[in-house]
């Protein structure tokens, strides 16, 4: 940081340096060449603490620079920096007005597109048995609702079938409805139960059918396996509406609320934009990325959208009241402090310290330290910052942080 001081410093004194210098072109610059008035003091030109009262050499063997109390180009006042307009327009300073109104704040991240969780669907059998036949051959196929999905042979199915029959020639209803029961709940179609009761003859597969529509998503059975209760045989998941889980760091979670707009881009259809909300904000926070994870809903009537992508993201946050605004590249942040560089009018300027709050792309609230109207510069700032510190009102290269003069 030091460093970095230095190095400005050395460029404003160089900028006044060559504009004395093309005023008194004598090299000798003595108290004939200004005049009556006799310097404030000499100091070094890459050390500006660095200070005597005759001339001489600095600690690097560089001669001392004359600082006059009527210099033109560059005076301190108690912080407050005076140059003239042509030094103004050397360094490019570019002034913007502080503004009050609400704070525009996109989080920018990215997401994977997934199905819609609350209609994926996991196909797993009620019995243990063989697939006999298996009506769907790969992953991505399209199913309609009611479509045949796989054949299973089971004998706990035939045993079940059979005794259904058996109830109905006793004609028993308390045994009929108990029967049919049971088949409903080994997953045998009422369709097909209707069918029993009119053949009185068991079948020796059971065929299962889609229950809604979508696509077929976790394949993992081929036909002839032997599968049984908790097998994972398949998934079926709709596609005309995709989540998108994003994650967003922790800093930017108090940004987040339910019902946040959202647009959403994917990189293999440039120029294409999908619009959507939050869904939903998780209440765990990763430990180990430090990240909120969010969930995003978007329509996906044309079925572009397929899951496992990968999609640029950008969240809006909610609006705020009104607050106090100035350009982020007008801020000077270090490790402990945050100023800009007020233009008080006449070539005059100052660093203030300011209480930062929330920040955007291009925008910083300003919790304390400005008002609606001021003038900060956003550009040449650290020029005009460093040569304001020298004198300023909070010290900024004081003892106690190591920097005795």
């Amino acid at each position: 940081m030091k460093g970095a001081f230095i190095f400005s410093l050395a460029l404003v004194l160089g900028i006044v340096g060559t504009l004395s210098y093309s005023r008194f072109p004598s090299a000798d610059l003595t108290e004939a060449g200004r005049g009556v008035d006799a310097p404030l003091h000499w100091q070094a030109p890459m050390d500006a603490n660095y200070r005597r009262d005759e001339p001489g050499l600095s600690p690097m063997g560089m001669p001392l620079v004359p600082i006059y109390v009527d210099d033109s180009n560059v005076r301190t006042e108690g912080g407050v920096v005076t140059i003239s307009a042509a030094v103004e327009n050397n360094l490019g300073v570019r002034t913007q007005v502080v503004t009050l109104k609400p704070l525009d704040i996109v989080i920018n991240t990215v997401g994977y597109v997934g199905f819609d969780e609350d209609r994926l669907i996991h196909i797993h059998p009620r019995v243990e048995g063989w697939l006999q036949q298996l009506y769907v051959k790969s992953e991505g196929e399209t199913v309609a609702a009611g479509q045949p999905l796989y054949a299973l042979y089971s004998p706990k199915l035939v045993a079940a079938q059979e005794e259904f029959v058996l109830a109905l020639q006793r004609g028993n209803q308390r045994l009929i409805h108990a029967a049919e029961a049971r088949l409903l709940t080994l997953h045998v179609a009422q369709s097909q139960i209707n069918t029993l009761k009119q053949s009185r003859k068991p079948t020796k597969t059971i065929v299962v059918h889609s229950p809604q529509d979508g696509v077929i998503a976790n394949l993992g059975v081929r036909e002839g396996m032997f599968v049984k209760p908790g097998t994972a045989l398949m998934s079926v998941g709709a596609l005309d509406e995709v989540w998108v889980s994003a994650e967003v760091f922790e800093r930017q979670a108090g940004l987040l609320a339910r019902g946040n707009a959202v647009t959403m881009s994917l990189d293999y259809l440039p120029g294409r934009q999908w619009q959507g909300q939050v869904d939903y904000i998780y209440p765990i926070l990763d430990n180990q990325t430090r990240t909120v994870r969010v969930r995003l809903r978007f329509a996906n009537t044309d079925a572009l959208l397929k899951p496992n992508m990968f999609a640029q993201v950008m969240i809006q946050s909610a609006e705020s009241g009104p607050t106090l605004q100035v350009p982020r590249e007008s801020l000077i942040r270090t490790g402990n402090q945050n100023r800009v560089v007020l233009a008080l009018g006449g070539g005059r300027y100052k660093s203030v310290e300011v209480t930062l709050g929330r920040t955007s792309f291009s925008k910083a609230e300003i919790l304390k330290g400005l008002e609606e109207g001021d003038t900060v510069v956003s550009s040449a700032q650290f020029l005009l910052d460093s040569e304001s510190s020298i004198d300023s009102d909070f010290q900024r290269m004081d003892g106690d942080r190591g920097f005795a003069e």
